[in-house]
């Protein structure tokens, strides 16, 4: 009896080796240079096969990016991925953003995240498959978050947790994308501490 090749297997190996190929050219020569030819090259397989799984470049790189996202929470016990409820919501909300800025930092995200930001700017139809597929999920966590948060009497009834959550991500994401400031631990603690309680003098 002849073994034959597992077309799955081929296909999956060719599949993470175009994901990588995406990740690491887009941090070595930034995302207008890289090319669906210059990721094909890196990952050993001809350019047809890209864009038979996938349209564009922007695509190769979203759908790489969301892969590392979910390799990294495997590899670090985080799955399915939920911002934790102590109870003390502050503390909750500083460890996920504290969180956030490590992985923000990382050079294996910062690259493509900053590269997937920018071109969803210009290109209307990865900005909202950018923003469905990796944007709101994490978004509803904070909703979700916040809503125990109010059922246990931490957040006044009539706040609106969609939007309360802005207060302090969306600071932190303008912070990074324009490089307006340095971003940290503080910076992120500082932020939760403000939105909790205000500026007013009490």
């Amino acid at each position: 009896m002849v073994n034959r090749p597992d077309a799955r297997r081929r296909s999956e190996k060719s599949r993470r080796a175009i994901y990588d190929a995406a990740l690491s050219l887009v941090g070595e020569v930034g995302y207008p240079r890289t090319t669906v030819e210059g990721i094909a090259a890196r990952a050993g397989v001809g350019k047809q096969t890209i864009y038979r799984w996938w349209p564009s470049k922007a695509d190769v790189l979203l759908e790489a990016f969301l892969d590392l996202g979910e390799r990294v929470a495997e590899e670090a016990g985080q799955q399915p991925y939920r911002i934790p409820d102590t109870g003390d919501l502050a503390a909750d909300l500083k460890a996920v953003l504290r969180a956030t800025v490590d992985e923000l930092l990382d050079p294996r995200f910062e690259a493509p995240s900053r590269a997937l930001a920018a071109e969803g700017l210009v290109n209307e139809q990865l900005g909202r498959a950018f923003v469905a597929k990796l944007l709101e999920p994490q978004l509803q966590l904070y909703v979700e978050r916040l809503r125990s948060a109010q059922e246990a009497g931490q957040v006044r009834a009539g706040v609106d947790p969609r939007i309360a959550l802005e207060l302090f991500v969306s600071p932190l994401a303008q912070r990074w994308l324009q490089r307006t400031g340095e971003i940290s631990h503080t910076y992120t603690d500082t932020l939760v501490d403000y939105a909790l309680h205000g500026l007013a003098p009490r």
